[in-house]
């Protein structure tokens, strides 16, 4: 028997001309004045100055070649120039193609060559990657480049290539039509209570060259007219001031940012969030004990969702549900549909746990550039990941299928083991990794960031895992490190944890 959550689609797809800038037009028309963006400096520009700035460095892209449906690559912090430059792609019908401002010299290189790009907006002086490949570089919007004359209206189709770091190999530019990216803004705002309403103010501190920084983070702001207040990265004391300053009423986060926080005194926490009204967590497992903490300090539950870039990208949240529910995703937006699934496809019985499906009209056209591995012909897409659908309804992750290991037969998922390894004492992160193992194929290695002064030792961690796990389970090797590398938006970079040649910091 299929086991599925959700509803149908409940957004109009029938417009042929949907296109992601008129949200910035829309909410310059309903409060031309309205703060739109407010950086760490305390600037700030109204949503009728983002418009007209947006369509003068529309001109300036057009001005230097870019046709609609060329691909342009933006390598730019979170701030006003990101936002201008990435509108300004849209409104003129380009692609907007962002990457990590500090991306190395091959990585962005290897990215303007596979996207096709025409033009790379970068900062001045950074180190000039496109040349030799005949991508041109223009610097970014100053915010004067101001303009009423509107621009020729173009047939936007594909808005986004955001390039995924993939599991086993190069990252892959997912294809996120405008039609797919709007559908998920309307999802998460029929979502009670509204992740963002006109009258908040938004702390952005996530990069937006990812999916999560842009869809939940600035797309969902300019849907409703709300603030943005963008911090070009994110640092614990300096993210609280800001909160405090400007009376952030939401905060869009991830897990690395909510455990900075916590090493901060609780009564700051309290006294400077007292605007919050709302905390939100995704792109990695926020873990019960976190968000038992910040509850602690703080009064606010978090609502943890779940998506992924290909998938626009949000699919779940505990919102949907009502209420915050650590250990749980929640359930699916309205308009989409999950399923779980046997590794070939085929549906899974009621309460086993199985792979995660989804079907939507937010969901990408494959990857670049000629679709490939999208979602099927009957619209449904294999997301990667390992969950169940707990007694609720609400979905439950266990871990992605590509980072499963296997002891001797056995199938043992690392979340479990870390979720035991975060229950000792004095550990301040966990990560399990497989490592090649001659007897029993692969064997379990964990690694452990200690808190300062913690007494921790590797015979006290495996005794700690035996008393609680199966014996195939418990680590055979255990590390100490300074830190465990991650991606941006907090996940756990497992390969380089694997990979023998990348050595971590042993503290």
């Amino acid at each position: 028997m299929s086991t599925e959550a959700g509803s149908p689609p409940a957004i109009d797809a029938t417009a042929t001309d949907l296109n992601l800038a008129d949200l910035v037009r829309a909410a310059a028309d309903r409060g031309p004045q309205h703060p739109a963006l407010i950086d760490l400096a305390g600037h700030e520009l109204s949503w009728s100055e983002l418009d007209s700035a947006v369509t003068g460095y529309g001109w300036r892209l057009r001005e230097a070649g870019v046709l609609p449906g060329d691909r342009v690559a933006f390598a730019l912090p979170t701030g006003f120039e990101f936002c201008i430059a990435l509108f300004a792609a849209f409104r003129l019908g380009a692609v907007a193609v962002p990457l990590p401002p500090s991306a190395p010299g091959p990585e962005r290189r290897r990215v303007l060559a596979d996207s096709g790009a025409r033009l790379l907006v970068t900062a001045a002086g950074a180190e000039e990657v496109g040349e030799h490949l005949g991508v041109a570089e223009l610097d970014p919007p100053t915010g004067r480049e101001r303009s009423d004359h509107e621009l020729p209206r173009a047939p936007a189709d594909l808005a986004v290539l955001c390039y995924t770091s993939g599991t086993s190999g190069p990252a892959r530019g997912a294809m996120l039509p405008h039609s797919a990216l709007l559908a998920n803004v309307r999802q998460c705002g029929q979502l009670r209570p509204m992740p963002v309403n006109a009258a908040d103010r938004v702390l952005l501190a996530l990069p937006m060259y990812h999916a999560f920084g842009l869809g939940p983070g600035m797309l969902q702001v300019a849907a409703v007219g709300a603030t943005a207040v963008l911090l070009p990265r994110f640092d614990a004391e300096e993210a609280l001031a800001a909160v405090a300053r400007h009376r952030v009423t939401c905060v869009v986060g991830v897990p690395p940012m909510y455990r900075a926080w916590l090493r901060l005194p609780p009564e700051r926490l309290r006294e400077d969030m007292a605007t919050v009204r709302l905390l939100t967590s995704g792109a990695a497992p926020l873990g019960a004990d976190v968000a038992t903490s910040v509850r602690a300090a703080t009064g606010l539950d978090v609502f943890e969702g779940y998506g992924l870039t290909e998938t626009g990208p949000v699919l779940t949240s505990t919102l949907a549900g009502g209420r915050a529910k650590p250990g749980s995703v929640g359930r699916a937006l309205p308009g989409v549909r999950l399923r779980l699934v046997d590794s070939d496809g085929s549906p899974i019985d009621e309460g086993d746990t199985g792979r995660v499906s989804v079907r939507g009209p937010n969901l990408f056209r494959g990857y670049w550039p000629d679709g490939a591995h999208g979602p099927d012909e009957d619209g449904w897409f294999s997301t990667g990941d390992v969950g169940y659908f707990d007694e609720d309804g609400d979905l439950r992750l266990v871990d992605r299928a590509t980072d499963l290991i296997i002891v001797s037969g056995f199938n043992v998922y690392p979340r479990e083991v870390e979720e035991v390894l975060a229950e000792l004492p004095g550990v301040r992160e966990a990560a399990a990794v497989g490592v090649p193992d001659e007897a029993r194929g692969e064997a379990i290695k964990a690694v452990l960031v200690a808190e300062p002064g913690a007494e921790l030792t590797e015979d006290a961690v495996r005794a700690h895992c035996a008393a609680r796990l199966a014996k195939f389970k418990v680590p055979r090797e255990v590390e100490f490190a300074g830190e465990l590398p991650h991606s941006p938006t907090g996940k756990i970079a497992r390969r380089a944890l694997r990979d023998p040649a990348s050595r971590i910091s042993v503290s």
